[in-house]
Protein backbone atom coordinates (compact mmCIF):
# COMPACT_ATOMS: atom_id res chain seq x y z
CA UNK A 1 0.00 0.00 0.00
CA UNK A 2 1.51 3.55 -0.89
CA UNK A 3 2.03 6.00 1.73
CA UNK A 4 0.61 9.38 1.49
CA UNK A 5 2.63 12.31 2.15
CA UNK A 6 1.32 15.55 2.32
CA UNK A 7 4.21 17.72 1.07
CA UNK A 8 4.17 21.75 0.87
CA UNK A 9 4.55 23.12 -2.15
CA UNK A 10 4.28 26.83 -4.13
CA UNK A 11 3.31 27.52 -7.09
CA UNK A 12 4.84 24.85 -9.24
CA UNK A 13 3.74 21.49 -7.52
CA UNK A 14 6.83 19.55 -8.37
CA UNK A 15 9.23 21.68 -5.98
CA UNK A 16 8.21 20.48 -2.27
CA UNK A 17 10.65 22.95 -0.23
CA UNK A 18 9.48 22.14 3.72
CA UNK A 19 12.13 21.34 5.38
CA UNK A 20 10.32 19.03 7.29
CA UNK A 21 8.29 17.50 4.38
CA UNK A 22 11.60 16.58 3.15
CA UNK A 23 12.25 14.93 6.36
CA UNK A 24 9.74 12.89 6.40
CA UNK A 25 10.48 11.86 2.44
CA UNK A 26 13.95 11.02 3.20
CA UNK A 27 12.43 8.77 6.59
CA UNK A 28 10.20 6.62 4.11
CA UNK A 29 12.56 6.42 1.34
CA UNK A 30 15.13 5.10 4.03
CA UNK A 31 12.50 2.67 5.21
CA UNK A 32 11.97 1.71 1.67
CA UNK A 33 8.34 2.32 1.58
CA UNK A 34 6.63 3.56 -1.53
CA UNK A 35 4.83 7.23 -0.93
CA UNK A 36 3.13 9.68 -3.20
CA UNK A 37 3.55 13.23 -2.68
CA UNK A 38 0.63 14.96 -1.94
CA UNK A 39 1.20 18.89 -3.46
CA UNK A 40 -0.39 21.22 -0.78
CA UNK A 41 -0.29 24.67 -0.62
CA UNK A 42 -0.23 27.23 2.39
CA UNK A 43 -3.88 27.63 2.23
CA UNK A 44 -4.63 24.53 1.57
CA UNK A 45 -3.20 22.66 4.80
CA UNK A 46 -5.87 23.56 7.14
CA UNK A 47 -7.90 20.90 4.70
CA UNK A 48 -5.59 18.36 4.94
CA UNK A 49 -7.09 14.95 6.39
CA UNK A 50 -10.11 16.94 7.75
CA UNK A 51 -8.34 19.35 9.72
CA UNK A 52 -5.86 17.03 10.95
CA UNK A 53 -3.00 19.20 11.90
CA UNK A 54 -2.52 22.86 11.63
CA UNK A 55 0.89 22.23 10.08
CA UNK A 56 2.17 19.56 7.80
CA UNK A 57 3.74 17.21 7.15
CA UNK A 58 0.94 14.73 7.50
CA UNK A 59 1.13 11.14 5.90
CA UNK A 60 -1.75 8.35 5.84
CA UNK A 61 -0.80 5.25 6.12
CA UNK A 62 -3.95 2.95 5.24
CA UNK A 63 -6.24 4.16 7.77
CA UNK A 64 -3.85 5.94 9.96
CA UNK A 65 -3.16 9.09 9.99
CA UNK A 66 0.14 10.79 11.33
CA UNK A 67 1.25 14.55 11.33
CA UNK A 68 4.46 16.00 12.92
CA UNK A 69 7.82 14.98 11.41
CA UNK A 70 9.57 13.09 14.45
CA UNK A 71 6.43 11.63 15.40
CA UNK A 72 5.68 10.64 11.64
CA UNK A 73 9.43 8.90 11.99
CA UNK A 74 8.78 7.09 15.29
CA UNK A 75 5.48 5.66 13.71
CA UNK A 76 7.57 4.65 10.86
CA UNK A 77 10.29 3.12 12.90
CA UNK A 78 7.39 1.50 15.35
CA UNK A 79 5.58 0.13 12.51
CA UNK A 80 7.67 -1.16 9.91
CA UNK A 81 10.60 -2.85 12.53
CA UNK A 82 11.49 -5.10 9.98
CA UNK A 83 12.85 -2.63 7.47
CA UNK A 84 16.05 -0.31 8.14
CA UNK A 85 16.00 1.08 11.10
CA UNK A 86 16.23 5.12 11.40
CA UNK A 87 17.53 5.60 14.87
CA UNK A 88 19.36 2.08 15.76
CA UNK A 89 17.60 1.85 19.06
CA UNK A 90 16.67 3.81 21.85
CA UNK A 91 19.29 6.15 22.23
CA UNK A 92 19.31 7.13 19.17
CA UNK A 93 15.80 8.40 19.27
CA UNK A 94 16.98 10.79 22.20
CA UNK A 95 19.86 11.48 20.03
CA UNK A 96 17.61 12.90 17.51
CA UNK A 97 15.59 14.99 19.39
CA UNK A 98 18.82 16.91 20.11
CA UNK A 99 19.65 17.02 16.32
CA UNK A 100 16.31 18.33 15.78
CA UNK A 101 16.46 20.88 18.45
CA UNK A 102 20.29 22.09 17.52
CA UNK A 103 18.87 22.17 13.82
CA UNK A 104 15.85 24.26 14.95
CA UNK A 105 17.63 26.80 16.88
CA UNK A 106 21.30 27.06 14.79
CA UNK A 107 19.92 26.34 11.07
CA UNK A 108 16.72 27.73 10.95
CA UNK A 109 16.60 30.91 12.32
CA UNK A 110 19.11 32.23 9.71
CA UNK A 111 17.75 30.07 7.07
CA UNK A 112 14.33 31.66 7.44
CA UNK A 113 14.70 34.87 7.43
CA UNK A 114 17.62 34.53 4.46
CA UNK A 115 14.96 32.89 1.98
CA UNK A 116 11.76 34.50 2.98
CA UNK A 117 11.27 36.24 0.44
CA UNK A 118 12.74 33.72 -2.20
CA UNK A 119 9.86 31.29 -0.71
CA UNK A 120 7.44 34.33 -0.86
CA UNK A 121 8.20 35.10 -4.60
CA UNK A 122 7.89 30.99 -5.40
CA UNK A 123 3.92 30.93 -4.06
CA UNK A 124 0.94 31.31 -5.65
CA UNK A 125 -0.68 35.07 -5.37
CA UNK A 126 -3.49 33.95 -2.75
CA UNK A 127 -0.47 31.96 -1.03
CA UNK A 128 1.38 35.32 -0.86
CA UNK A 129 -0.74 37.02 0.94
CA UNK A 130 -1.15 34.61 3.70
CA UNK A 131 2.57 34.11 3.92
CA UNK A 132 3.32 37.63 4.09
CA UNK A 133 0.87 38.62 6.73
CA UNK A 134 1.67 35.44 8.88
CA UNK A 135 5.14 36.49 8.85
CA UNK A 136 4.84 39.85 9.06
CA UNK A 137 3.53 39.36 12.05
CA UNK A 138 6.16 36.99 13.38
CA UNK A 139 9.49 39.10 12.05
CA UNK A 140 7.64 42.51 13.07
CA UNK A 141 8.80 44.21 9.86
CA UNK A 142 8.05 43.81 6.18
CA UNK A 143 8.72 40.90 4.69
CA UNK A 144 11.29 42.56 1.68
CA UNK A 145 13.70 43.63 5.45
CA UNK A 146 13.69 40.38 6.99
CA UNK A 147 16.50 39.43 4.82
CA UNK A 148 18.30 42.61 4.09
CA UNK A 149 21.02 41.63 5.92
CA UNK A 150 21.86 38.10 5.28
CA UNK A 151 25.39 38.85 3.87
CA UNK A 152 26.40 40.51 6.79
CA UNK A 153 25.43 37.14 8.89
CA UNK A 154 26.79 34.57 6.39
CA UNK A 155 30.10 34.33 8.00
CA UNK A 156 28.52 33.99 11.56
CA UNK A 157 25.88 31.46 10.56
CA UNK A 158 29.26 29.16 8.71
CA UNK A 159 30.73 29.03 11.92
CA UNK A 160 27.72 28.40 14.10
CA UNK A 161 27.82 25.13 12.10
CA UNK A 162 30.96 24.59 13.31
CA UNK A 163 29.85 21.29 15.83
CA UNK A 164 28.61 19.88 12.20
CA UNK A 165 31.65 20.37 10.17
CA UNK A 166 33.91 18.38 12.88
CA UNK A 167 31.69 15.62 13.62
CA UNK A 168 31.56 15.39 9.34
CA UNK A 169 35.27 15.25 10.04
CA UNK A 170 35.31 11.97 11.67
CA UNK A 171 32.80 10.41 10.13
CA UNK A 172 30.68 10.11 7.04
CA UNK A 173 27.37 10.55 8.14
CA UNK A 174 25.73 12.12 11.60
CA UNK A 175 24.46 8.22 11.94
CA UNK A 176 27.88 7.23 11.73
CA UNK A 177 28.89 5.27 8.45
CA UNK A 178 25.54 5.24 7.16
CA UNK A 179 22.81 7.76 7.59
CA UNK A 180 20.17 7.81 10.14
CA UNK A 181 17.20 10.00 10.75
CA UNK A 182 19.73 12.94 12.62
CA UNK A 183 21.08 13.44 9.09
CA UNK A 184 17.44 13.77 7.23
CA UNK A 185 16.62 16.24 9.86
CA UNK A 186 19.68 18.50 9.01
CA UNK A 187 19.75 17.80 5.34
CA UNK A 188 15.83 18.85 5.10
CA UNK A 189 16.79 22.05 6.39
CA UNK A 190 19.50 22.54 4.03
CA UNK A 191 17.60 21.01 1.07
CA UNK A 192 15.26 23.88 1.89
CA UNK A 193 17.36 27.04 1.03
CA UNK A 194 18.00 24.47 -2.23
CA UNK A 195 15.08 24.75 -3.52
CA UNK A 196 13.83 28.08 -2.94
CA UNK A 197 17.01 30.09 -3.38
CA UNK A 198 20.23 30.50 -5.36
CA UNK A 199 21.70 32.01 -2.12
CA UNK A 200 24.66 29.93 -1.11
CA UNK A 201 24.62 29.27 2.64
CA UNK A 202 28.09 27.08 2.20
CA UNK A 203 31.38 27.44 0.45
CA UNK A 204 31.95 24.69 -2.02
CA UNK A 205 35.09 22.94 -0.18
CA UNK A 206 32.88 22.94 2.87
CA UNK A 207 33.10 19.16 4.07
CA UNK A 208 29.17 19.99 5.22
CA UNK A 209 28.47 20.64 1.40
CA UNK A 210 29.96 17.48 0.44
CA UNK A 211 28.21 15.54 3.08
CA UNK A 212 25.24 17.41 1.77
CA UNK A 213 25.57 16.43 -1.65
CA UNK A 214 25.97 12.26 -0.68
CA UNK A 215 22.60 13.28 1.16
CA UNK A 216 20.91 14.16 -1.90
CA UNK A 217 22.18 11.03 -3.87
CA UNK A 218 20.60 8.59 -1.06
CA UNK A 219 17.93 6.66 -1.81
CA UNK A 220 18.08 6.92 -5.46
CA UNK A 221 18.93 10.33 -5.93
CA UNK A 222 15.66 11.52 -4.38
CA UNK A 223 16.92 15.05 -3.21
CA UNK A 224 18.81 16.02 -5.91
CA UNK A 225 15.73 14.91 -8.18
CA UNK A 226 14.41 18.12 -7.75
CA UNK A 227 16.66 20.87 -9.10
CA UNK A 228 18.53 23.52 -7.11
CA UNK A 229 16.95 27.22 -7.34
Amino acid sequence: MTISLYDLVGQDPQRPFSPHCWKVAFALAHKGLDFESVPTAFTEVPLVEGGASPTIPVIRDGEVVVADSFAIALYLEETYPERPSMFGGEGGQAMARFVERWSQLTIHPFVGAAVLMDIHDRLAPADQVHFRTTREARFGKPLEEVPARRDEGLAAFRKSLEPLRSTLGVQPYLGGQQPLFGDYIVAGAFQWARVVSPFRLLEEDDRIADWFERCLSLHGGLGASVAAA
